[in-house]
C-alpha cells in the first residue's frame, strides 16, 4: 500500500510537469505556423491527450473485449465535460470562442447522438421505458460498418481545421516564437511525461482501490475514467493559469470529437462492439450534459466559478447513480 502511494505521488508530478512542456510546446507551436490556440488545441493537444483513452480501447478491441471502449469513451467525455472546464473554472473564469460554439461543440453533440443510434439507440425506445431494463442486457451490436463512418467524419473534421487554419492565419509578435525543433521536443518529451505519469497513476490507483475492496466494474467506472482522462485535466487546467484559455476549451472538445469518431472508429473497425442498456443510458447522460455545458457557453459567453461548481456537483451526482446502478 504504501509502495502504491509514492508511485501515485510520482505519477502526479511526472503528470503535472509533462503537461507544463507539453502547452508551453504546443503554445509555441501555434504561435510559429500563426495558427490559432483553438487549433493546436483541437488536434495535437487533443490527440495527445488522448492517447490513454486510444490505448486503452485498442488493446480492449485486440483482446475481443471491447465493451470498455465504449464505456470507457463514455465515462472520459463526461469526465471532460464536468470536471476538466469545471475545475478550469473555479480556477478561473472560461472564456469561449464562437467557432467553439459554432463548429466544434455542434460536430461533438451530432457525434454523440449519432453513436447513441449506431448503438442500437432505437432499440432503446422501441422495448419500453428503459429505466427498467436490466443494465447488463444486450441491447444491440456496435458494427464494422459504422466504425469505419465515424472515421471518414474525423478526416472530414480534421482536413475542415487545417482549411479554416490555413484561411485564417493569427498575428503573433515574432519575438515569442521559438524554433520548429524546440517545439517539436517540449510537445514530445510533455506528451510522454504526460502519459507515462497517467499510467503510473491509473497502476497505482487501482491497486489501491483493490486494497481499500472495490470491485473491478467500479474501478473501470471511476479510477480507469478517471485515469485516462487525467492528460486532459491537467493539461486543461495548466493552459487555463498559463491564460491559454483557447487551448484548454479545445483540448477538452477536441479530446471529445477524437474519443467519439477516432477511438470508436479504430476499436469497432477491429472488433464489432457489443452494447448493453447500460452504455445506452449512460450516452443518453453524455447527450444531455454535452447540451448542459453548450448552452453554458452559449448564452453567458463564459464559464464561471459558479457554474463550474455546478458541473462538479453534476459529476458527484452522476458516479453516485453509476455506483447504485
Amino acid at each position: 500500500m504504501i509502495l502504491n502511494i509514492l508511485i501515485l505521488i510520482f505519477g502526479f508530478v511526472i503528470l503535472v510537469k509533462g503537461a507544463d512542456l507539453f502547452v508551453d510546446g504546443s503554445a509555441s507551436l501555434a504561435r510559429l505556423f500563426k495558427v490559432s490556440g483553438l487549433i493546436i488545441g483541437l488536434t495535437i493537444v487533443a490527440l495527445g491527450t488522448s492517447a490513454p483513452e486510444l490505448a486503452v480501447s485498442t488493446t480492449a478491441a485486440l483482446s475481443g473485449s471491447n465493451e470498455i471502449a465504449l464505456s470507457n469513451v463514455i465515462g472520459s467525455n463526461v469526465f471532460n465535460l464536468l470536471v476538466v472546464l469545471g475545475i478550469c473554472a473555479v480556477f478561473s473564469p472560461v472564456p469561449t470562442s464562437k467557432d467553439i460554439v459554432k463548429r466544434d461543440f455542434p460536430i461533438s453533440l451530432f457525434a454523440t447522438v449519432l453513436v447513441f443510434f449506431f448503438a442500437s439507440g432505437i432499440k432503446l425506445f422501441t422495448t419500453g421505458n428503459f429505466l427498467n431494463i436490466d443494465p447488463a442486457l444486450e441491447a444491440g451490436t456496435f458494427r464494422r460498418l459504422f466504425g469505419i463512418i465515424l472515421l471518414v467524419i474525423f478526416v472530414s473534421y480534421i482536413v475542415l481545421l487545417i482549411v479554416e487554419a490555413r484561411r485564417n492565419p493569427t498575428d503573433e509578435d515574432e519575438e515569442k516564437k521559438t524554433t520548429l525543433g524546440k517545439c517539436i521536443l517540449l510537445i514530445l518529451i510533455g506528451l510522454a511525461m504526460v502519459i507515462g505519469g497517467g499510467q503510473a497513476v491509473v497502476y497505482s490507483a487501482k491497486a489501491i482501490a483493490r486494497d481499500a475492496g472495490m470491485s473491478e466494474t467500479l474501478i473501470g467506472l471511476t479510477v480507469v475514467a478517471l485515469g485516462t482522462s487525467l492528460p486532459e485535466l491537467v493539461t486543461s487546467i495548466v493552459a487555463a493559469r498559463k491564460k491559454e484559455t483557447e487551448l484548454a476549451v479545445g483540448n477538452v472538445v477536441g479530446s471529445n470529437i477524437f474519443n467519439l469518431l477516432f477511438i470508436l472508429g479504430v476499436s469497432t473497425s477491429i472488433h464489432p462492439i457489443g452494447v448493453n442498456y447500460a452504455s445506452l443510458t449512460d450516452l443518453v447522460i453524455l447527450f444531455f450534459v454535452s447540451i448542459l455545458v453548450f448552452l453554458f457557453l452559449l448564452f453567458r459567453k463564459k464559464l464561471t466559478r459558479v457554474e463550474g461548481l455546478i458541473m462538479l456537483l453534476l459529476y458527484a451526482g452522476h458516479v453516485t447513480f453509476a455506483i447504485l446502478r
